[in-house]
């Protein structure tokens, strides 16, 4: 499908700078050009706005001219693009962005990661869109207890719900449980009107959401009232063992130590957890240990358990998030390092005195 020739063979004008090359890529007839550089040329635009390269388009074949790196890289781009809708994926330009961004790492190829279809509900299919993602959803199918940890956005939960209503519909699981711990973030459980359901409903309302992405709305109150789907607080855990379940706790970092021991221990047998939380968005009372943090010392190195861990490059809302998600990391790394640091053998007394210790 492509082919690469050295510009150096045929007379040119001696140029400066590094030697440059050009590629030809030539589109399957089967393949529109449409569904391949987007409509107007939309797509076309992200890759040639993301390569120093020259790129031609003359009806089916593609003409790139560059240094042999950038050249290489955009060839394999269109290949990669080609097998991505001869699998019948629909190209966007993030498709496009995080395609790019994977062959300029090295990673796991594009049409490997963006192809690999989870579930499809109502002409919608959940995939993973970045090779972290993908290796998240490839541990929970090989691990009994897998922990999603990382930023806002970066799909930890809803990819969790995903491979949930999966192994329900393909009767790896009877049931579905999904958990949140009730923690107050800056308002008060108290002074909320209604019933204490009305006041714990908003926590668990995220996993509704994402049920009705996944399910058939009007079956999620036969299945809930069958019990096959749970939503529940994460205190009506304690006391419980979960048989033939697919467990999720979400919004693990703001569990207790305690908390976090208590939820594992409910594991019963031919049942799956997945835990997500994001270690940087901690709601519990001041000193209080998150237990997503204290589980990841505790457990490492257990075989059969298994921690993802997401960056801001997994980001899957608006290209905002993943730059604030960074900004504010920079500003927590700022803070810690100028924080001063106590000094050895003097306790902090109120109103600023400092006494030795005795």
């Amino acid at each position: 499908m492509s082919e690469t020739n050295d510009s150096s063979r045929t007379p040119q004008p001696r140029a400066k700078g590094p030697s440059r090359t050009q590629a030809k890529v030539v589109i399957p007839d089967e393949h529109s050009m449409v569904s391949l550089l987007g409509s107007r040329d939309e797509l076309l635009r992200v890759v040639e706005g993301s390569f120093r390269a020259d790129i031609h388009v003359r009806g089916n074949e593609i003409t790139i001219t560059g240094s042999p790196e950038e050249s290489s890289t955009v060839v394999r781009l269109f290949e990669e693009l080609v097998e991505l809708v001869r699998g019948g994926a629909e190209l966007t330009p993030d498709a496009v962005e995080r395609s790019i961004a994977m062959l300029r790492m090295n990673s796991d190829r594009p049409a490997e990661v963006l192809s690999l279809d989870i579930i499809s509900s109502r002409g919608r299919t959940i995939r993973p869109k970045t090779v972290n993602q993908k290796r998240y959803v490839d541990a929970i199918d090989r691990h009994t207890i897998v922990f999603g940890i990382g930023p806002a956005g970066t799909g930890k939960t809803y990819l969790a719900m995903a491979k949930a209503v999966r192994a329900l519909q393909e009767k790896k699981a009877n049931r579905i449980i999904l958990t949140r711990p009730a923690v107050e973030a800056g308002e008060r459980l108290g002074f909320l009107p209604g019933t204490l359901y009305e006041k714990i409903d908003p926590y668990l309302r995220p996993l509704y959401d994402a049920l009705h992405d996944m399910i058939d709305p009007d079956s999620i109150p036969r299945l809930m009232a069958a019990g096959t789907i749970e939503v529940a607080p994460l205190a009506y855990m304690r006391g419980r063992t979960l048989n033939d379940a697919f467990i999720i706790l979400d919004e693990a970092q703001n569990t207790s130590p305690e908390q976090m021991k208590m939820f594992l221990t409910r594991l019963g047998f031919n049942s799956k957890i997945v835990v997500t939380g994001d270690v940087t968005q901690v709601d519990l009372p001041g000193g209080t240990q998150s237990g997503l943090k204290v589980v990841q010392e505790i457990l490492d190195g257990i075989p059969d358990i298994h921690f993802s861990r997401l960056t801001s490059s997994d980001v899957v809302r608006h290209r905002l998030v993943s730059d604030i998600v960074d900004a504010y990391g920079r500003y927590d790394e700022t803070q810690r390092r100028d924080e001063p640091q106590p000094i050895k053998g003097v306790v902090k007394r109120p109103r600023g005195r400092t006494v030795s210790d005795r």
